[in-house]
């Protein structure tokens, strides 16, 4: 039996300043708009674009879009999402925010909302002073520059999203997209943020981070991809797979597989197939009536303890607390 729906849908305002980028504008609405427990069911997110002032709004291209809504949508949303702006972002510095988006910031974090940003919007919430302390990314590009900046942050560049658990960021522009079917999935379940993902015709989890997009000075000559062994692994979740038997799938030694998977990808091999048997475990969670223990094996944990261990770990939750949020079936835990 699935859960009943909210009471209503979790309130979005999408704050944009002059210099908004409209793919950034866009695909927040895209993603979180298309998010439903069945096709025809009621919106999961309501979305507001909003500004410091409503009306007329300048975007990186050749044409202005329009934000009907001003501070007070912001003060009562559940989640507020700041894209980048080319016009303001880099110049930003600790505590030194214009008053009325500072202010609109302090409203929005004293009522409890979740705080996201794509792009080079995380210099906004860096210096709102949310970020002081917490795991951030941020392009590539503008990454070295964040990191002088605001030195009480610890940027992690190779990354396409963190999330802090109340304060989320993300990388590039593209990487917004991956940021915002993390949040469904946090909120609503692996089935839903599938689904939407599908709607939209984007992978619903993207391998790798931003490292593998960062230009380096020389490459070195012969150095083939990890993604075969990538994808092997990916169909072999449950069986006990070794560092070596990964490397062998490539013709690399250890040492160098494992410097190219983590150019390529942010992580560790290990690191890597442990995120994937824990997202293999929800979706069975979700999908099925298998206990615990077997999902355990059928995931690649081997026990119920590794699962429950890898999970609290990674989730924060058991796997029944998990399997009772998003599917309201009482499971072996």
């Amino acid at each position: 039996m699935s859960p009943e729906p909210p009471t209503r849908p979790h309130k979005i305002a999408v704050l944009i300043r002059d210099g908004v980028l409209p793919m950034e504008l866009g695909l927040v609405h895209q993603l979180f708009g298309n998010a439903r427990r069945t096709p025809s069911g009621p919106p999961l997110y309501t979305l507001r674009t909003c500004a410091l002032t409503p009306g007329k709004i300048r975007t990186d291209a050749d044409f202005p879009v329009y934000a009907e809504h001003g501070p007070d949508a912001v003060a009562t949303a559940d989640t507020v999402i700041i894209p980048a702006s080319h016009e303001e972002d880099e110049s930003l510095s600790p505590g030194e925010l214009k008053p009325a988006l500072a202010g609109t910031l302090k409203s929005a974090t004293d009522a409890g909302a979740r705080m996201a940003s794509i792009c080079t919007g995380a210099f906004v919430l860096a210096a709102a002073g949310l970020l002081d302390g917490r795991r951030a990314t941020t392009h590539w590009l503008s990454a070295d520059l964040f990191a002088r900046t605001f030195p009480t942050v610890t940027v992690d560049p190779d990354v396409l999203y963190v999330d802090e658990g109340k304060v989320l960021t993300s990388a590039g522009e593209a990487a917004g997209i991956d940021l915002c079917l993390h949040m469904i999935r946090e909120d609503h379940g692996a089935a839903v943020a599938a689904d939407v993902a599908r709607r939209t015709v984007v992978p619903p989890h993207r391998e790798g981070g931003q490292a593998q997009y960062i230009q380096r000075p020389v490459a070195e000559p012969g150095l083939t991809s990890t993604g075969r062994a990538r994808q092997w692994a990916q169909s072999r979740l449950s069986d006990p797979l070794t560092l070596a038997e990964l490397a062998e799938r490539e013709s690399m030694s250890v040492r160098t597989f494992s410097r190219r998977f983590r150019e390529e990808t942010g992580l560790t091999p290990m690191q890597w197939l442990t995120q994937r048997r824990v997202d293999r475990a929800r979706e069975l969670l979700e999908e099925t009536d298998r206990t615990v223990d077997r999902i355990a094996t059928d995931a690649g944990f081997g026990t119920g303890a590794s699962l429950r261990q890898h999970f609290q770990a990674g989730l924060g939750v058991s796997p029944g607390a998990y399997r009772m949020t998003f599917r309201g079936t009482r499971g072996s835990a």
